[in-house]
């Protein structure tokens, strides 16, 4: 079992491939109801990246 940190890669560390990301980007548009450009979606490695992300789009 893989440990999630903050600095976790989705793909180096938890074994995510490319179909993987664009299902937690669509996740996270549906779920916070933001639309998150490409150029966006494409710096989103890490799960600190996800929390970063919202965060800012967010409040």
């Amino acid at each position: 079992m893989e440990t999630v940190t903050p600095e976790a890669s989705f793909i180096d560390d938890l074994g995510a491939d490319s179909l993987d990301i664009v299902e937690l980007v669509m996740t996270m548009e549906e779920e916070f109801d933001l639309e998150i450009p490409d150029e966006d979606a494409e710096k989103i490695k890490t799960v600190n990246d996800v929390v970063s992300y919202i965060k800012t789009k967010v409040n």
